[in-house]
């Protein structure tokens, strides 16, 4: 049985995840495991609730040993990485879709609090604000989860969707160095254009 191929699916660039005056540890616990599963570079909070220091038992994960987290009283203390934007996810009447936004490569994304919605000052300091398509709001961590699979998605480097049902009907471009025979994809896409399994027959790249 051949072994399953391992693909190289993180996406461009850098990006970290937050929320302002998060209240409930769970949430903020979930947020965390869910940016380390996505490859965050780190994650944050502004003026959240003294509550949320018991994250741990919602992180199962522990999360902030492998991902920094940085909890800022206020967005005056909030320093970001030079050219990295802070992109803010909110129900406002000019966000766009984020089916149809562009991922900025370096990218703090902010979401507002449970009950609440993002603050104004928040919002004046977001280069882009965007909108989950939705009826209502969703639980903070779920919205959070969604921004970062789009960006995956946008920005990870997978195959492209086929025309029909199924699966891609090619490989994506980032593959692990050695993943398929130590071939590059030039090769594998070769091979898939050949009828044969990558791996198999001569190593002939396209020009």
């Amino acid at each position: 049985m051949p072994e399953p191929r391992v693909l190289d699916q993180k996406a461009r660039g850098y990006f970290g995840i937050g929320a302002e005056r998060i209240s409930k540890p769970m949430n903020l616990g979930a947020l965390m495991r869910t940016a380390h599963a996505f490859g965050a570079s780190f994650v944050f909070s502004i003026d959240a609730d003294p509550r949320v220091r018991i994250v741990r038992y919602a992180d199962t994960a522990h999360s902030d040993t492998h991902v920094p987290y940085y909890p800022w009283p206020s967005l005056e203390a909030m320093t970001l990485p030079r050219r990295c934007q802070m992109v803010g996810v909110e129900l406002t009447d000019d966000a766009i879709d984020l089916p149809s936004f562009r991922h900025p490569v370096n990218a703090a994304y902010i979401l507002g609090p449970e009950r609440g919605s993002l603050s104004p000052e928040a919002q004046a300091r977001c280069a882009h604000i965007v909108r989950i398509p939705t009826r209502f709001c969703i639980n903070v961590s779920l919205a959070g989860a969604l921004v970062m699979y789009d960006r995956q998605m946008s920005l990870g480097g997978f195959a492209p969707r086929p025309v029909r049902s199924g699966g891609p009907t090619e490989l994506p471009l980032r593959l692990t160095s050695g993943s398929i025979g130590g071939h590059g994809p030039r090769i594998v896409r070769s091979a898939l254009r050949r009828g044969e399994e990558p791996g198999a027959g001569p190593e002939v790249e396209e020009e």
